[in-house]
């Protein structure tokens, strides 16, 4: 048996965190003497404390952890597959994070603004025949990405040949970046049982060069044009037209997209 200063010294971790691990139920002492109220550990628990500590560099709450410890190896190892996906996720944003941040360290160097110039304009766009498909996804590069291959993939099946780029349609009424109901569209060719026509329309437009972790900025150029002009109202529902894509350019700062809101003359 171990003292409690002993076994913190073998397991490189404070009394005081092992006293709280007791409080809350996590590791229990093996003994405890009943008149002084010292505890006494074993060398048979520290399998237990190592694994309460590779569950906590997971990413699990000590809440969580004193739950997973009553689970079986087979029940376990599937929560820490997901929590695997959990954390790859919270990597990939951290990285898109820090893109953005040397981007704009990198322009303030060179003396360049952080905030962009968008010249808005409304124009009239063309007649044009689509491929789409719809899902529900997050609002992030990656998954836009992802479904914007689907879409290529797709269209390639049914022997449909691009006439235009491709352009996402957001759906729903208000924006959801975890889950938001989106249409993504291919411009092509020929006429095909999956395709359908889309009219003309007016819409105020901005075109945005750069990340698509950045393109939020056009639209809040777009809100302040409406804002300043009341002779226009919305119709419909915002479009991202992927002017140059990833399959066209050498890097982010080149692509360009343009942000379209159908609109009517009051």
């Amino acid at each position: 048996m171990f003292t409690i200063g002993e076994f913190s010294k073998f397991c490189c971790i404070s009394a005081r965190m092992l006293r709280h691990y007791d409080r809350i139920g996590l590791l229990h002492p093996a003994a405890t003497d009943e008149q002084n109220g010292y505890r006494y550990y074993d060398s048979s628990q520290i399998p237990t404390f190592q694994r309460i500590e590779k569950l906590k560099r997971y990413g699990f709450s000590l809440a969580e952890i004193k739950r997973l410890l009553t689970l079986t190896e087979a029940e376990l190892n599937i929560q820490i597959l997901l929590q695997y996906e959990r954390v790859k996720e919270q990597a990939a944003s951290l990285t898109e994070t820090l893109t953005c941040m040397e981007r704009d360290i990198s322009h303030f160097k060179e003396g360049i603004t952080m905030n962009r110039n968008y010249h808005v304009i409304v124009m009239n766009t063309p007649e044009q025949r689509v491929f789409s498909v719809k899902r529900t996804i997050a609002v992030k590069a990656q998954d836009i990405h992802g479904l914007i291959s689907d879409l290529m993939a797709q269209a390639k099946e049914r022997g449909l040949h691009r006439a235009g780029p491709c352009q996402l349609v957001y759906m729903g009424n208000e924006f959801n970046e975890d889950r938001m109901e989106v249409e993504a569209q291919l411009q092509v060719a020929e006429a095909h049982p999956d395709t359908k026509l889309l009219p003309e329309s007016l819409c105020v437009t901005a075109i945005h060069q750069g990340p698509l972790e950045e393109v939020h900025t056009g639209y809040q150029a777009i809100g302040q044009y409406l804002d300043q002009h009341p002779e226009y109202q919305l119709t419909g529902i915002s479009i991202e037209r992927y002017l140059k894509d990833e399959n066209m350019v050498s890097s982010a700062e080149e692509l360009e997209t343009a942000i379209l809101f159908p609109v009517e003359k009051a």
